[in-house]
Parts: structure tokens; C-alpha cells; sequence
């Protein structure tokens, strides 16, 4: 394929060839006899996004979910008027659940909003799963009781932490097909994925391999997640980091925590460590001063830090995984809830960047909107959905903010661009970048190619 008169991504307005899955000329080019064209219309032609922090599996099963927390839910009337607009009579999943609702309800509060039907709602932080009565009975009918299931004198409370993979087995559920999920993040120019469930096992990897073989997950893929992760992924797979999932509430053993990232490093991979809070970064510092750090050591959203954390991590070489859309999404709810101290340590960007700390975007989809170009618009506002200002020092360009999503997901020091030999991964905007940049918006994506394919049909 030809792509004519494109506003190539560090060239100018030139002219790109496709052959095969690669990028084979860039310049003033003619059309070979019956090659495709493709006129861009002096449209920006980017190299195409990646989304380095996501959980494609259970964004995928959003679908069949539904909202249970801010902004769309905000107390329990509210709550309860979604839960009976779910039709059927079988299980009511719930996602995005947050304690500003109800606080953290027990099984029996749930009964009082529905208790003829099995409820089970997630927590917006994706460790907590929140069961009713019926929930229970039926989950403990078909698995013993795991260590995550909490107890109140003797009883179940309904409160289910850490425990997705017993969840799964116990409703005997297969993970989704991703294909409408893969269009999706393709239509907004979204060619690779890095997947940060810690529980990914080489199960899951087996899953994955089977959708993209099928042609249903189309973009490419590295998952993250356990060490078993590289003991038994099947052949030829993207190992990504082994995932150490930090809750404040509950820390690991120092000693456990910190031979967890030395097996990790002994399999050649980075170690990833979840902190959304000061005493999590703090200990996962802690532990990777004491196990030693190695190249791609990354810290994931970086949510709370204070500029003397900022220096160790940049004394440490570390690598971070941001979420700028917090900012936007959360942000009112931050204002409320999180002392002032730290509300400038909050989502911090430009102070990483300033550090020298390599940086890179990510949604946190579904726990966050898996719009990268939403990310970018508040990386570069930093304003909140009620128009608040949070951290106005930290703000990005719109050049920096889209590099957050350009980002060489094997070393996220690295810009990936667009050179004649170079796989082509390309994202094609139906307006010049000086006109792209003011907007950051998703709509104006028109064309994706994954390895030379288009993976969302453009108009020849």
C-alpha cells in the first residue's frame, strides 16, 4: 500500500510504502502497477499508540456489567435504582464500585438492594469483590472458602479480596473474546497492548494466544503477571513484567516480597510494582534497594509522590507507568478525600520527566477509560470534570503527552517512530498535527495498521 501526501511523524509531508509487515520507502513515491493508494490528505501519520498498562480481559466482560460508582452512581438510592434496571433473573455483575457510595457493605447490607439475585460488585481498584448473600451460597456451594473470603466472628462478610482466579473457577467462567474490545482500541489508533493483570498465568497466555491466532485480538500484545507467567507461556510469546500487586492494607512480607522480584530478575524480566499510595511507594523503594534493581524495574501509576520519592526512584533507574486520565476522572473525588499534603504529589508528570524517569501512558482500562487520547487531554489540562485545576506544574505538551503512548514498551526509554525497515505500526489522523494537537481526539483517528495490516479499514 501507498500512503500519499501524509505528514509523516518526523519527516514532513512525504509519501510511506507499505511491503509486507514493514515500512519500506519513505520519500516522493509513485503508485507500482495495482497498488493500493491511500490519499491522507496532509492528515498527521503517526507511529501507532501503545497502551502500556491495561486489563483487556476484564474490559472486555465491562460489556456485560454495570456501573457502580462515581460519576454515574454517587450514593445508595442510586445504587440500587442500576441494580434493578439489570434485566434477567441470573448473576448482576458490578464494576467501578467506590466506598463514597455506601462505604464498604457487607453481604447483608447488600440484601437490603437485592437479595433474589446473585450480586457480586468489583471495587474501582480491582482487588475487592463485594458479595451478597445469594453470592455466597452459590460460590461456596461450588469452592471452599479461599483465604481471601473475610471473616467477622466466625461468619463471611462478603467482602472477597485478591481472589479473581478462585472467583473464575468457581462460576466456571471462560475468559471473553476480545474482539469487539480489539476494533475498539484499533479505532482509536491503538496497535499494541501491554496487559497488567498480576494473576496472568500461562492459562491466560494460552487464551490470548487462541485470539490472536483467530484473528480476534489484532493488536500486538505483551502480558505481565506472575512467575509461572515464564515457566509455561506457550512458545514464541511477549513476556512482560512480573506484576507485584502492593495494598496498603495488607503488605506482603518484606522478605517474600523482595525474593519475589529476585526470582524475576533471575527470569530476565522486569519487576512492576503496583503503589497508588505514599506508604506503597515507599515500601516498594524499600524493596528494590534491597534486592537491587534491574534495567526495566518499573513503578505502576505512581499516584501519590513526594519530590524525596522521586529522587530515589530516579536514584534507582526506574521506569513509571502513568495514568494521567485519573486526574480528570478522579480528580474531584482526590480533592475530597486525600490529605492537602499530598495533593501535589498527586499523578505527578512533569516532576518524573524533570527527574529523568522514563515514562509511559497507560489507561488502567476498565479502571479507567481506555481512550489514550483522553489520557493525553488531561495530561495536558489537568483539570478535573467539574473544571477543578490539580497539579497545573505538572502538565505535559501535547508532544510529550502523546510520547507517553509512543513509548518502546521493551524499554520505555525509547520513542518508537516511523523508518524505512521498521515494523509498520502506523496511525493515520484525518488533520494535520498542528490542528491534532489543539483537539487530542480520539474521533480524528482514520486509519490503523498493525504490522503493515489495517486493522480499522480506511477509505482508499
Amino acid at each position: 500500500m501507498l500512503i500519499r501526501g501524509a505528514e509523516i511523524w518526523g519527516h514532513g509531508l512525504a509519501d510511506l510504502r507499505i511491503a509486507g509487515s514493514r515500512v519500506a520507502a519513505i520519500g516522493a513515491l509513485s503508485p507500482a502497477p495495482g497498488e493500493d493508494v491511500l490519499d491522507a490528505r496532509g492528515g498527521a501519520l503517526l507511529p501507532g499508540l501503545h497502551d502500556h498498562h491495561i486489563h483487556l480481559t476484564a474490559l472486555a466482560a465491562r460489556a456485560a456489567s454495570v456501573q457502580c460508582g462515581p460519576p454515574e452512581v454517587t450514593d445508595a438510592d442510586q445504587l440500587a435504582a442500576a441494580l434493578h434496571a439489570v434485566p434477567g433473573a441470573g448473576w448482576i455483575r458490578g464494576i467501578g464500585y467506590h466506598e463514597s457510595v455506601m462505604g464498604l457493605p457487607g453481604a447483608a447490607d447488600l440484601d437490603r438492594l437485592v437479595a433474589d439475585r446473585p450480586l457480586r460488585l468489583q471495587h474501582r481498584s480491582g482487588r475487592m469483590w463485594l458479595l451478597n448473600s445469594r453470592a455466597l451460597d452459590l460460590l461456596l456451594a461450588e469452592a471452599p472458602a479461599p483465604a481471601g473470603l473475610e471473616r467477622e466472628a466466625g461468619r463471611f462478610t462478603g467482602r472477597l479480596f485478591d481472589a479473581d482466579r478462585w472467583l473464575r473457577e468457581a462460576l466456571g467462567s471462560e475468559p471473553p473474546d476480545l474482539a469487539a474490545l480489539s476494533r475498539e482500541l484499533a479505532s482509536r489508533g491503538v496497535t499494541g497492548v501491554t496487559d497488567m493483570s498480576p494473576g496472568n498465568d500461562p492459562g491466560i497466555a494460552a487464551h490470548f494466544v487462541r485470539q490472536i491466532e483467530s484473528g480476534a485480538l489484532l493488536q500486538h500484545c505483551r502480558l505481565a503477571g506472575t512467575l509461572a507467567l515464564a515457566e509455561a507461556a506457550p512458545a514464541n510469546w511477549r513476556i512482560g513484567p512480573a506484576k507485584l500487586h502492593l495494598h496498603e492494607a495488607a503488605l506482603p512480607p518484606f522478605d517474600e516480597a523482595a525474593a519475589f522480584i529476585a526470582a524475576a530478575h533471575a527470569q530476565h524480566r522486569a519487576a512492576a510494582i503496583h503503589c497508588v499510595s505514599e506508604v506503597e511507594l515507599v515500601f516498594a523503594l524499600a524493596l528494590l534497594e534491597a534486592a537491587g534493581p534491574a534495567p526495566g524495574d518499573r513503578i505502576e501509576h505512581v499516584s501519590v509522590a513526594a519530590p524525596e520519592l522521586v529522587e530515589r526512584m530516579a536514584a534507582l533507574s526506574l521506569s513509571a507507568c502513568v495514568q494521567p486520565d485519573f486526574v480528570a476522572e478522579r480528580g474531584d473525588r482526590y480533592l475530597l478525600d486525600v490529605e492537602p499534603r499530598h495533593i501535589p504529589d498527586l499523578y505527578r508528570l512533569r516532576s518524573l520527566a524533570a527527574a529523568g524517569i522514563a515514562m509511559a501512558g497507560g489507561s488502567d482500562a476498565p479502571f479507567g477509560s481506555a481512550d489514550p487520547w483522553a489520557a493525553m487531554r488531561a495530561a495536558v489540562a489537568r483539570t478535573t470534570r467539574e473544571g477543578a485545576v490539580l497539579g497545573l506544574g505538572e502538565a505535559l505538551s501535547p508532544e510529550e503527552a502523546l510520547a507517553l503512548y509512543l513509548a518502546n514498551p521493551e524499554d520505555l526509554a525509547q520513542r518508537r517512530g516511523i523508518a524505512v525497515g521498521e515494523e509498520a505500526d502506523l496511525c493515520l489522523l484525518d488533520r494535520p498535527w498542528t490542528e491534532a494537537r489543539e483537539r487530542l481526539d480520539g474521533g480524528d483517528v482514520r486509519a490503523t495498521f498493525v504490522s503493515g495490516q489495517a486493522i480499522q479499514d480506511p477509505p482508499l
